[in-house]
């Protein structure tokens, strides 16, 4: 009798996300009664602007919401994404290249089973969000990993893909700003990059979740835009969660050419069917509505970014990169390595989180989530006084 594993070899091998994991953890020291400060999971602290909660409150109420609809999206939001793309990503597209998905993850996921067959390397700068590696494991691919370090501002060069490329290399993964770095590519820098994807016929994920969140009046410039040659052969992944403090709310969606995007409709229909009419008539509203709240969000993540950077500059050894973009800091912490703290040798960014915690209450994520060892990631979407109080106990802990 032919003996069958429990769970299949594909879903076993899946990681948990481990920017949840630390913060499920956090949550429940919390809710022990420990005072612990949390900067692991990368959720707006703010709430959803109240336009958008009357609208889902108004379409609730409403029958025709009550039923099925079509699979790849409401046409008013695609309609209304389509105006987004050309509005902030400078690339014109029709409400027919929109899928709307379940959160930026499921467009993320739809994007690679798309595009990739067994055994297609897919060249992935790091460090990276850890839904990715995982996201091209499961669609058959090779995560391929590219390391820039803070020292080349967490930005991978033309040079370092070139040499990274091989005959299987079919897509990039390009993403600006970056989770979980904060890094913005710049116009010159994008350009260079879509330029050798372009001339190389690599298909392009572009994950553009936080270009509203950028800083210093800069512009998160969009790879289609900045080579529109691009275009026929880019999916651009997207969504509210983080623009508009909607994370729970779970709408995102993926656009590109049309015979992509009947591929990912095609799959999507038996996979999740529509998503929430109420979510997606709320987005609409976001998209569509006054835009206020999300300067004023912006405005406070600005000031968060400088007080963070400022405050972890003065931990002797904590290199802290000014993010230009989204809501973390990347910190390089090397220097910290191979060092006793609380009377044991700490060698990895994991050890030294896991210390942070039990010793400082402070939670942070270690590098080896998002690539390479000796880094930590903080989110300061959180509070203001959280946020100064978790870096102090740091200070206090490292003086």
């Amino acid at each position: 009798m032919t003996e069958f594993t429990r769970i299949s070899k594909r879903i076993g091998s899946i990681a948990e996300s481990a920017t949840l994991k630390v913060d499920a953890k956090a949550k429940a020291l919390q809710a022990a009664g420990r005072p612990v400060i949390s900067y692991a999971a990368g959720e707006p602290d703010f709430a959803t602007p109240m336009h958008i909660v009357e609208a889902a409150s108004r379409a609730v109420l409403d029958p025709k919401n009550h039923r099925y609809t079509p699979a790849i999206g409401l046409p008013d939001l695609r309609e209304a994404i389509a105006q987004k793309t050309l509005t902030d990503s400078g690339t014109q597209i029709t409400a027919a290249q929109v899928v709307v998905t379940n959160g930026g993850k499921q467009a993320v996921y739809q994007a690679f089973a798309t595009l990739l067959d067994p055994g297609d390397e897919v060249l992935m700068p790091t460090p990276f969000w850890t839904t990715y590696p995982e996201a091209i494991r499961l669609a058959g691919g090779v995560p391929v990993e590219v390391f820039a370090g803070a020292d080349q501002g967490y930005r991978v060069t033309v040079e370092q893909l070139e040499a990274a490329r091989t005959p299987r290399s079919k897509v990039l993964l390009f993403v600006s700003p970056s989770n979980p770095t904060g890094a913005v590519f710049s116009h010159e820098e994008t350009e260079a990059i879509g330029r050798w994807a372009f001339e190389h016929g690599m298909w392009v994920v572009t994950d553009e979740i936080y270009q509203n969140l950028v800083y210093d009046g800069q512009k998160a410039v969009s790879i289609t835009e900045a080579v529109p040659e691009l275009t026929d052969r880019t999916i651009m992944v997207n969504g509210v969660a983080k623009t508009y403090a909607m994370t729970g709310w779970r709408l995102g969606w993926m656009a590109g050419p049309l015979d992509a995007m009947k591929a990912a409709g095609n799959l999507q229909s038996h996979l999740t069917s529509n998503v929430s009419n109420i979510s997606q008539r709320a987005a609409i509203a976001a998209l569509t509505g006054p835009q206020d709240e999300v300067f004023a969000m912006r405005e406070a993540f600005d000031r968060r970014r400088k007080i963070a950077v400022s405050e972890l500059r003065k931990i002797d050894g904590w290199n802290a990169p000014m993010p230009e973009g989204a809501f973390y800091v990347y910190s390089d912490v090397s220097a910290l390595l191979g060092r006793e703290w609380g009377g044991n040798k700490i060698n990895t960014s994991l050890e030294l989180c896991d210390y942070i915690l039990d010793a400082a209450e402070v939670a942070l994520v270690p590098g080896e989530a998002f690539g390479p060892s000796g880094y930590v990631r903080m989110s300061y979407a959180l509070g203001d006084e959280q946020l100064l109080e978790g870096i102090q106990r740091l200070q206090k802990l490292f003086g």
